[in-house]
């Protein structure tokens, strides 16, 4: 008979090649300083490279290799360089990009227990490890009435939230029916815009999501919640949902959780807490005031993906009383069916979100736990903090320069006194150096730079740098 080509890579090639692309990580980890950190390609450029259509042959790896290098570098925005401030972190590690290459290498659909016990209890055990960890009430360990799932982002965790909400206040009638357009649902102006979009995906509409306005802080004011709901009550409407943020996007604001939740046990609405960015800080025991009022929460989510060392996507989402998630999201297909997901005595985290397949998620943030220890997670959030705090002082001790919100933790916001457009030429200009790079956002109407810290291999000299790059720019902006 003849051979037939397998076009498969063998397990040797695999191996060859694996290291290789382990060597180029490795390497790209310990160079990354060196690049822009704003990509400087222009639309198209990409693509511009790329041949018109796929070959008909494969080609060597080598070849793709060297292709990542030449065309597909250049077109990176490097947000695991030590001097990438812009956004929020995404600070991935040698042991989280370990922990996602053997997810990979395994394979696994997660999602029900029987289609790999071991995906489902290791997420178990390690979103109940954080429980504790985080200062979190007992009510969101797996052992009591709630219990943690790993979602892809925050803002499928809000979503998950407000369609569990809905259905509770409907009493799963919604879920049949669809929305009659009398529900809803209320957070800050300052609220990450993945609530809004929830509202229109869940079907109760972007109409009726209540903005509520900030004080000084630009955190939520409860008395003007309390209002609103009573307004809408009036209006024979159904309010049936609060997010409260801890550490809003735009400012780090932190809402206050407890007076919120107090107003939402009264009324009997859906408290669902966002803590994407700063509830990681919350492992500190003296930053652990972020989470003051979570025990009222009927939800509570935050991202390892953002400043707790593990890539890129890992969202914890907590609920405490998991009833009410399941059966809002569960469908259960013939095809579905097995002896133990009958027995009850196993979670399907099919049921836990929107998606049927998951991917192996766990593994890398049980890697990241057990290679850092809470020890050394705490030891790099705490160097964090004190060096925004050491920004803070160098932003008050320039008269140039004033801060625009509370610093409480690693975002500082601070703007050129001199107007919108000074602080728009002075952000630009830095960008364009590829020195550093930041971002901006707009409060009470002024342009605002953002300067966060929170990059793996963020250090001292960094962010020094960094400050000095501004004033050297801010020189130059003023005699020209």
């Amino acid at each position: 008979m003849p051979d037939t080509k397998s076009f498969h890579m063998s397990p040797e090639e695999f191996r060859r090649q694996g290291h290789a692309v382990v060597d180029w990580i490795a390497d790209y980890m310990s160079r990354v300083e060196s690049f822009p950190v704003l990509s400087r390609v222009q639309p198209g450029e990409v693509r511009s490279q790329l041949p018109a259509s796929a070959p008909q042959k494969g080609e060597a790896f080598e070849q793709v290799i060297a292709d990542v290098e030449r065309v597909i570098l250049p077109g990176i925005t490097h947000w695991q360089s030590p001097n990438f401030f812009a956004y929020f972190p995404a600070n991935a590690s040698g042991p989280a990009i370990l922990g996602d290459l053997l997810s990979s290498g395994l394979g696994v659909q997660g999602m029900l227990w029987s289609t790999s016990p071991a995906c489902t209890e290791l997420e178990t055990h390690v979103l109940d490890w954080l429980v504790p960890a985080l200062g979190l009430p007992e009510k969101f360990l797996s052992s009591s009435t709630g219990g943690g799932v790993i979602q892809d982002t925050a803002s499928s965790a809000s979503l998950c939230a407000l369609l569990a909400a809905r259905e509770r206040a409907t009493h799963f009638v919604s879920n049949r029916r669809g929305c009659d357009g009398k529900l809803v649902a209320y957070c800050s102006t300052q609220t990450h815009s993945s609530v809004e979009k929830a509202m229109k995906i869940s079907g109760m509409g972007s109409d009726n999501l209540r903005l509520i306005d900030v004080d000084q802080s630009f955190a939520m004011r409860p008395e003007l919640l309390a209002r609103q709901i009573a307004a809408d009550k009036k209006s024979s409407l159904i309010p049936c949902f609060v997010c409260a943020t801890i550490g809003t996007t735009s400012s780090c604001a932190i809402d206050p959780v407890r007076e919120i939740a107090r107003i939402c046990r009264d009324r009997d609405l859906w408290l669902h807490v966002d803590s994407a960015m700063s509830g990681t800080a919350a492992l500190c025991p003296e930053f652990r005031f972020v989470h003051d009022g979570v025990e009222f929460a009927d939800s509570y989510t935050f991202n390892p993906h953002k400043w707790m060392f593990t890539n890129f996507d890992c969202n914890c989402f907590y609920v405490a009383d998991r009833k009410h998630l399941i059966q809002t999201l569960s469908v259960l297909p013939e095809y579905l069916r097995n002896q133990a997901t009958e027995s009850g005595a196993v979670i399907d985290y099919r049921d836990w979100h929107i998606q049927l397949g998951r991917r192996f998620r766990s593994l890398k943030l049980w890697f990241v736990i057990r290679h850092y220890g809470i020890e050394g997670l705490q030891h790099h959030i705490r160097e964090h903090v004190r060096l925004a705090q050491q920004f803070v002082a160098w932003v008050r001790a320039d008269s140039r320069f004033e801060l625009a919100a509370p610093a409480k933790l690693n975002l500082v916001c601070f703007r050129l006194r001199s107007g919108d457009q000074a602080n728009q030429k002075l952000m630009d200009r830095l960008n364009a150096s590829g020195d550093l790079y930041l971002t901006h956002t707009k409060l009470d109407g002024k342009l605002i730079l953002r300067f966060c810290i929170g990059q793996t291999n963020t250090e001292a000299r960094h962010v020094e740098r960094a400050w000095q790059r501004i004033q050297q720019e801010t020189a130059l902006l003023e005699n020209s």
